[in-house]
């Protein structure tokens, strides 16, 4: 008989719980169901990748299995109770979280690595546990082994949770963003599942995507996106870092029309020596770069650089060795976080390297990777100074203009600019939410303040910042 020996330690913490309308719960409450504890901290690419393995239990166990979320922040944006409220909306999870931001249910429960997940069963008693990915078909046969053995015991009224409610808004979560030479700007709408075209002056000009979730391809009005990011320009393409579906997308900029060069949606991982020399899959891609008919992608769910080569479309592996760390070195030596942000000046290639709250850079011609700003994956701030003493956290995008690097300090809230020359870090802007990307557009920097789901450009001269009023335009809504 499949049975835990260990009484489940309390899950209630001081801090608060959400998706349950301001209720907290006890470990006794669910007496009678199976309950699945999943460890997790909003920022870690791994804990976003088992989300639809818990969908998908809750949606086949909705009588027997109750998912709780046990947030164990990493970072300390991470404690604060909005921060995490965000992230639910962001990822779509339902089912109820627990703020651990004092990690006392992380240390009861001894775990060590995100995420993990542990399985307690109807009388309370603690099954086992497991870190990483790939949770389902380990998970499903152990509920309908506890499925039997408590038959007799297991309540099946279902619980209902009242999940937190998102205001509505022509933006959700805008990601990255994009200038073409006309001036016009690509924007993900990553919340939408969608990327717009605006003017400068926030006009909508463009929709791609329908604003459903999901991977098909076809027209503009119909084809479907899972949280896009990433977007680079070539030729008479719009590429599209099409993140939850581990996927590169190709849209016709002329007629709208959508595709996917590469990915299958299924999370592709490759360490050290595997696949060096076949083409390979995206994993998570959050930012594209491109150079000449080369297209490099930010693998951030395997902690890679892959490029793209355009006249082939065929992916292949470029820098890191898929563990997540922080080493320099050859391009097949060095490690990376995370990466999230990709900026091409003169044959260097900056990485905004984000669970390390670093600034790397791949040297193109001589083939090797170095760090500006950052020194290990637990080791983040807020320092202006020098760039040996500079700290940074959870730093997610990166642009260039004039000798300077300019980050989206993500989870500082802030803008903060890098003098190559003298290398300084000085703060911009300060006050955003989560500002996932920066770009210089005629002059001035455009940011996109993500979780206050909205766009700013600040004027690089005089410092005024401007709110970007996004507005439909009802005549791209009008048929012929």
């Amino acid at each position: 008989m499949l049975t835990g020996r260990v009484n489940a330690p309390e899950i209630n913490t001081k801090y608060g719980w959400l998706n349950t309308n301001g209720k907290s719960y006890s470990i006794n409450d669910f007496k009678g169901k199976i309950v699945l504890l999943d460890f997790w901290t909003l920022g870690c690419i791994n804990c976003q990748h088992i989300i639809p393995d818990l969908q998908r239990l809750e949606a086949e166990f909705p009588e027997e299995l109750v998912v709780i979320g046990v947030h164990s922040a990493k970072f300390d944006n991470e404690k604060v109770h909005n921060a995490i409220r965000k992230a639910i909306l962001k990822f779509g999870i339902k089912h109820p979280v627990v703020n651990d931001a004092g990690f006392e249910v992380w240390k009861h429960y001894a775990v060590n690595a995100w995420p993990t997940i542990v399985l307690i069963d109807p009388d309370g008693k603690v099954i086992g546990q497991r870190a990483g990915e790939g949770i389902y078909d380990i998970v499903k046969p152990n509920l309908a082994l506890l499925i039997e053995n408590f038959k007799n015991k297991l309540n099946r009224t279902i619980f209902s949770f009242q999940a937190e409610e998102q205001l509505p808004g022509i933006l959700q979560f805008p990601s990255k963003l994009l200038v073409n030479v006309a001036g016009e700007i690509y924007l993900s709408d990553s919340g939408h599942h969608r990327i717009l075209k605006i003017n400068q002056d926030g006009k909508i000009l463009q929709i791609i995507g329908s604003g459903d979730r999901g991977f098909t391809n076809g027209a503009s009005h119909e084809a479907t996106f899972n949280e896009p990011h990433g977007l680079a320009l070539h030729s008479n393409y719009l590429y599209v870092a099409d993140a939850k579906n581990n996927a590169i997308r190709k849209v016709d900029v002329e007629t709208g029309w959508v595709t996917t060069v590469a990915g299958t949606g299924e999370l592709s991982y490759y360490f050290f020596e595997d696949s060096l020399n076949e083409p390979v899959n995206p994993n998570s891609p959050w930012d594209l770069a491109v150079a000449n008919d080369i297209l490099y992608i930010a693998s951030a769910g395997n902690h890679q650089i892959l490029k793209m080569d355009l006249n082939t479309e065929q992916v292949w592996r470029f820098a890191g060795t898929g563990r997540e760390a922080l080493a320099d070195g050859s391009l097949l030596e060095a490690a990376f976080n995370q990466p999230s942000g990709l900026v091409l000046q003169n044959q260097m290639l900056y990485v905004a390297d984000a669970e390390a709250s670093a600034i790397r850079v791949i040297d193109l011609d001589n083939k090797q990777v170095n760090t500006l700003i950052g020194t290990g994956l637990f080791d983040f701030g807020d320092v202006d100074d020098d760039l040996n003493g500079a700290q940074l956290q959870h730093a997610m995008g990166i642009t260039y203009y004039q000798n300077q690097l300019y980050i989206a300090d993500t989870y500082n809230g802030k803008i903060k600019a890098v003098d190559l020359e003298n290398d300084r870090i000085t703060t911009l802007l300060a006050g955003l939410d989560e500002p996932n990307d920066v770009e210089i557009i005629a002059g001035k920097l455009w940011v996109t303040d993500t979780n206050h789901h909205q766009l700013i450009k600040v004027d690089l001269t005089t410092g005024e910042k401007f709110l970007v009023s996004v507005t439909e335009n009802m005549d791209i809504f009008k048929k012929d």
